[in-house]
């Protein structure tokens, strides 16, 4: 007897929205594809995506304060 395929799991790509599935056949997952992948990375580069928090000071040695 054979045990049952397991359901693919399947996700939105975060940048355009389109819905792939969670295989070699997506090798820039989560994305869809490369291009959403570096619009992902450019809005980080450019702090259009930010974790909250307080700013870090640091001193002449790069050490928080």
């Amino acid at each position: 007897m054979t045990e049952p395929t397991p359901e693919p799991i399947k996700l939105d790509c975060p940048t355009c929205g389109e819905t792939i599935v969670w295989s070699e056949d997506y090798p820039y997952r989560p994305f869809c594809s490369e291009r959403c992948k570096m619009i992902d990375l450019g809005e980080w580069a450019s702090e259009g995506h930010k974790i909250p928090g307080d700013p870090v000071i640091l001193d002449e040695n790069d050490q928080p304060l």
